[in-house]
C-alpha cells in the first residue's frame, strides 16, 4: 500500500509540473524581442513611416554639397525632407501642409523652367534652392523623437500629395521665409521685378516668433567701413508698403534696405538706427526677406483654425491649388532636353 500510494505521489507532481511547463514552452516562441523591437510605435499607437507612401511622378537628383554625392529621391520623399529641413517640426499640421505645397511647387517650377544644375544634379540641398536633409541625418537631429516627428512631416506631404500652388495655369514663384513684422513685402519693393501673386499682405501673427525683434549693435568705425561712408546726422531713410526700409540716406550716399541688410548682416530690412556715443545700434523686426509665405504667421493662423488652402490664398493672392499631373509632361520634356 505504501508502494501504490509514493506512486500516485509522483504521477500527481509530474502532471503538475506538466501543467506549469507546457503553457511556457508554447508563449516563449512568440516574445521574441528582437521581434519586438523592430516594431516602430509613436506615442499615438501609430507605425511610424520612414517614407512617404504617396506615388512620385519624377524624380529629384540632390547635390550634396558636403560630400559631391548625388541622391536620387523620389518628388514627394524629398518635399518631406525639405519640409523636415525648412520648417520647425512642432509647428501645426496645417502649417506643415502649406510648407509641403510650397517646397513642391518649387521644385516643379524648377524643373520646368531652370533645368539642373549640373550633369548629374538638378538641385542642391541649400538655401540656393531648398534645403535638405537625408534620413540619417534627420535621425541624427532628432534621435528618439525621430519617429514622432517624421509620421508628422509625412502626413502632411501625403495629405497634399501632388497639389501644387499656380497662377495662371504655371507653378509659382512661392518664396517663403521665417518671420515677417506683421506684413509681407511686395516682391518688386525687394527684388527687380514685380510679382502680381507677391504682395504685402498683413500677417498679425509672427510677434510669438522668437526671431520677431532683434538689436545688432556696431561701433561707428565698424559700421563706416562696413558701408564706406562718414557718418553724420543727416541720415534719412523711406519705408515700402510693408514697412521695411526702402531707402537709406547717409548725406549724399545712398542705400536700399535690402544693401543695408546684406552689408550689415541684419536679420530684416526693417530696422530703426539709433547712434548712443560711439556705437550705433540697428533694431529689426522680423527675420527673413518678408516676400511669400511667412513660416511663423502660417503656424499663427493655424493655430486659430486656418486650414492650409486658407493659408496659402492668404499669403499667395489670387493663386489656386492645381494638381501636379497637368504638368508632369513639360518635366519629362525638360528632363529629355536635359539628357540628349
Amino acid at each position: 500500500m505504501k508502494i501504490q500510494k509514493w506512486i500516485v505521489l509522483v504521477i500527481t507532481v509530474a502532471l503538475f509540473m506538466a501543467i506549469l511547463v507546457i503553457p511556457t514552452l508554447i508563449v516563449v516562441p512568440f516574445t521574441d524581442s528582437n521581434a519586438v523591437s523592430e516594431v516602430k510605435e509613436t506615442p499615438g499607437g501609430k507605425k511610424a513611416k520612414d517614407e512617404v507612401t504617396a506615388q512620385s511622378p519624377f524624380s529629384i537628383r540632390v547635390l550634396r554639397t558636403q560630400t559631391g554625392q548625388i541622391e536620387n529621391v523620389p518628388l514627394e520623399n524629398y518635399v518631406a525632407r525639405v519640409v523636415a529641413s525648412e520648417m520647425p517640426v512642432n509647428f501645426e499640421i496645417e502649417a506643415l501642409k502649406a510648407q509641403a505645397l510650397a517646397a513642391r511647387t518649387y521644385i516643379t517650377r524648377h524643373m520646368i523652367q531652370e533645368g539642373s544644375v549640373s550633369d548629374h544634379a538638378d538641385v542642391t540641398d541649400t538655401v540656393k534652392h531648398q534645403v535638405y536633409k537625408n534620413e540619417q541625418e534627420l535621425r541624427e537631429q532628432w534621435q528618439d523623437k525621430y519617429s514622432t516627428n517624421i509620421t508628422k512631416i509625412n502626413q502632411a506631404v501625403e495629405e497634399t500629395q501632388g497639389e501644387i500652388i499656380t497662377y495662371n495655369h504655371e507653378p509659382i514663384t512661392a518664396a517663403f521665409f521665417s518671420t515677417s513684422n506683421g506684413y509681407t513685402e511686395n516682391a518688386e519693393d525687394y527684388w527687380e521685378n514685380e510679382i502680381p501673386y507677391l504682395k504685402s499682405v498683413e500677417s498679425p501673427w509672427d510677434q510669438e516668433s522668437p526671431k520677431f525683434v532683434d538689436q545688432k549693435i556696431l561701433t561707428v568705425e565698424e559700421l563706416q567701413t562696413s558701408l564706406g561712408i562718414r557718418l553724420t546726422k543727416d541720415t534719412t531713410m523711406t519705408k515700402t508698403e510693408g514697412n521695411r526700409v526702402e531707402r537709406v540716406n547717409f548725406g549724399t550716399q545712398s542705400f536700399t534696405g535690402r544693401e543695408i541688410r546684406e552689408k550689415l548682416d541684419l536679420p530684416s530690412s526693417d530696422f530703426t538706427i539709433k547712434q548712443k556715443g560711439n556705437h550705433v545700434i540697428f533694431t529689426t523686426r522680423g527675420y527673413g526677406h518678408g516676400v511669400g509665405m511667412s513660416q511663423y504667421g502660417a503656424n499663427g493662423m493655424a493655430k486659430i483654425g486656418k486650414d492650409y488652402k486658407e493659408i496659402v490664398n492668404h499669403y499667395y493672392k489670387d493663386t489656386k491649388i492645381s494638381p501636379i499631373s497637368t504638368l508632369t509632361a513639360s518635366i519629362e520634356n525638360n528632363d529629355k532636353k536635359q539628357t540628349n
